[in-house]
């Protein structure tokens, strides 16, 4: 297939969206995937916020970048991604690149800890006053359990009702898979 994944087309974005020396967040950091991606791809002068609400996800987060000797750069924060304004330090306003989010639960753990359509559009509204003009927002939205299915309603909601003055709003989809396969919403500050 050349057509990109849903995985694979968050990464082609991410690099799209950052540089070495960036600064970018990972609203969600689950097992350190997007975190060590992230910490790779803004280098040794970027930097790398990762919230978390399980420190279980925290943990394995750290163990994996302590493994591949990239959490030099990387701030950790046992957190909802909802706190992300008040977490920041305040001289990174307006300098975020993007922002990932994994949507769902945490893959092998507590099924009925999982974020929330009203934490995940709090933290939408924060960051886009965070990001930086033609900064990125990027949901990778799971929605093959309950909660996932209210979660991709309120936020779809949301998502749609943004001003295009504002905003660039993109979903990328498989749109003839079963099982409520993920997709990707990018949420694009304009300048």
């Amino acid at each position: 297939m050349k057509l990109e994944g849903v995985l694979p087309f968050a990464r082609t974005l991410l690099r799209s969206f950052c540089e070495e020396g960036d600064i970018v967040i990972d609203a969600t950091c689950g097992n350190g995937n997007d975190t060590l991606y992230l910490s790779k791809l803004v280098g040794k002068n970027g930097h790398v916020f990762a919230f978390d609400v399980q420190e279980q996800a925290i943990a394995n987060s750290k163990q994996r970048l302590i493994d591949q000797q990239a959490d030099g750069n990387v701030t950790f924060y046992h957190a909802s991604h909802d706190t992300v304004l008040t977490k920041l330090p305040s001289e990174f306003k307006s300098k975020i690149s993007a922002a990932i989010f994994n949507l769902g639960y945490l893959p092998g753990s507590d099924k009925s800890i999982t974020t929330t359509g009203e934490s995940t559009i709090n933290a939408i509204e924060q960051l886009l006053q965070l990001l930086k003009p033609e900064g990125v927002i990027i949901l990778v939205i799971y929605h093959g359990h309950e909660e996932g299915k209210l979660e991709k309603e309120s936020v779809m909601n949301y998502v749609t009702q943004l001003d295009q003055k504002q905003a660039h709003v993109l979903q990328y989809e498989f749109i003839n898979q079963k099982n409520d396969p993920p997709f990707i919403v990018a949420i694009e500050k304009r300048g």
